[in-house]
């Protein structure tokens, strides 16, 4: 599949109807609110490494471009120092930066969940479904959507 096919794909079976997403910016967090489906410009295609199956992969990528002019307008919000991404714990900088995103919005106390795209949100605020992405992160991979694709 080519990088607009799984994203249409995605976009056709996701419970989201937002995104937040987080990045660095001059050794700051920020992140950015997402009304609707991603940017294309903050999607890239990638695969897995061979010795993982070279699957092709949509990743959330946001460019230093993208990153300085939503600082700069305003519309990036700061969390504090990159290093709040850097404790000690069994997580992963995506699955922190969650818990960041979730405990502050919402006051609830993060709870690592496996729930998949096409149920809900990582999240919900005011009664819609939002899903949180740090840089980096893959947002789905071709194995994944054939086999949803397969059982519909």
């Amino acid at each position: 599949m080519t990088l607009k096919e799984m994203v249409a794909h995605y976009n056709k079976m996701t419970a989201a109807d937002g995104y937040i997403v987080g990045f660095t910016f001059k050794h700051l967090l920020y992140y950015v609110s997402i009304d609707g489906h991603l940017p294309e410009e903050i999607l890239k295609f990638d695969r897995a490494s061979s010795k993982r199956g070279g699957t092709a992969k949509v990743r959330v990528r946001v460019p230093a471009g993208f990153r300085k002019l939503m600082v700069e307008t305003g519309k990036a919000i700061m969390l504090g120092a990159e290093s709040l991404l850097q404790t000690e714990d069994r997580y992963n900088k995506g699955e922190r930066f969650e818990r960041i995103i979730t405990e502050r919005l919402t006051g609830e106390t993060w709870v690592k969940d496996s729930i998949p795209f096409t149920d809900a949100g990582d999240i919900e605020l005011d009664g819609r479904q939002i899903q949180i992405k740090l840089t980096d992160a893959e947002l789905t991979n071709e194995k994944t959507l054939e086999r949803i694709l397969a059982a519909a």
